[in-house]
């Protein structure tokens, strides 16, 4: 088996089971594990009974680790880095060590394993393959909107935390009226629960207005009628001849009966 310098190992995102046997050999082969917390990576090393030092390695000590982490690759060692849970680099740290390390000809491989978002989408109907992910919703409504506006013909997938996914929903709610959600928490434990519909409908399942646990979600994309398909290569169209906006949707409000608000989102977008 050729050996890599740095193996990027995903890890359950909760239960503990759901690792790879690679995963928990590599774990057990190399001589360092670089970990956000290093009590949370201990739980699952302690399970499969693996010894390996960790060494703390989060976004608020990304640079000034990598001094540590050159030193022990320049005598020959072995790293693996994990998050606290699921595959690191995907809202977690690691992309400053990985870019540091390539810079440098260390040799880097990703082991495949547990991700929230596929995870997540694999149990999810939907309308076809393609989605962006933008990783943790924006606190800020009009970053929210903007977010929805942009990707209204595609699937929008995103994390959020359990104290604002309630105000995300509502922004959804009202930016988009009669939109599909699916709200995915605490995947692959005990109280996993997947939750689709129209989003004031799935604001209701959560009529306490508590959610618990590690949030994913996706905005399911819209599907257009002609007159919007019309508009939208309407609007392209007059973009290309360099028609500012108020005057492309004084003329596209007339001909389609849209509002020149409605008509302003949608320049926005293209």
């Amino acid at each position: 088996m050729r050996e890599y310098d740095l193996y990027i190992v995903p890890t359950p995102i909760g239960n503990l089971q759901d690792i790879t046997l690679r995963a928990i050999d590599i774990l057990k082969f190399v001589d360092v594990i670089a970990c956000e917390d290093i009590r949370v990576t201990q739980k699952l090393l302690n399970h499969y009974d693996i010894k390996t030092k960790c060494i703390s390695y989060h976004k608020f000590n990304e640079k000034e680790r990598i001094e540590k982490f050159l030193q022990i690759l320049s005598e020959g060692k072995k790293i693996a880095l994990v998050s606290d849970a699921g595959t690191p680099l995907f809202c977690d740290p690691g992309a400053v060590l990985v870019k540091e390390l390539e810079k440098r000809g260390y040799s880097v491989t990703s082991l495949p394993g547990a991700n929230a978002v596929i995870t997540f989408l694999s149990g999810v109907a939907r309308e076809g393959e393609d989605f962006v992910f933008v990783g943790f919703m924006p606190r800020n409504q009009i970053q929210i909107e903007k977010l929805l506006d942009k990707y209204r013909e595609t699937d929008l997938v995103f994390y959020d935390s359990p104290n604002r996914i309630m105000n995300t929903l509502n922004i959804i709610k009202n930016n988009r009226a009669g939109v599909i959600v699916s709200i995915g928490r605490e995947l692959t434990k005990v109280f996993e629960e997947i939750v689709t519909g129209p989003a004031d409908e799935v604001i209701g399942h959560f009529h306490d207005g508590v959610v618990k646990g590690e949030i994913v979600g996706v905005v399911h994309r819209e599907k257009l009628n002609a007159n919007e398909i019309e508009l939208e290569k309407n609007i392209k169209l007059l973009k290309e001849k360099s028609f500012g906006a108020k005057d492309i949707s004084v003329i596209l409000s007339t001909l389609y009966g849209y509002s020149k608000n409605q008509v302003y989102k949608r320049i926005d977008c293209n």
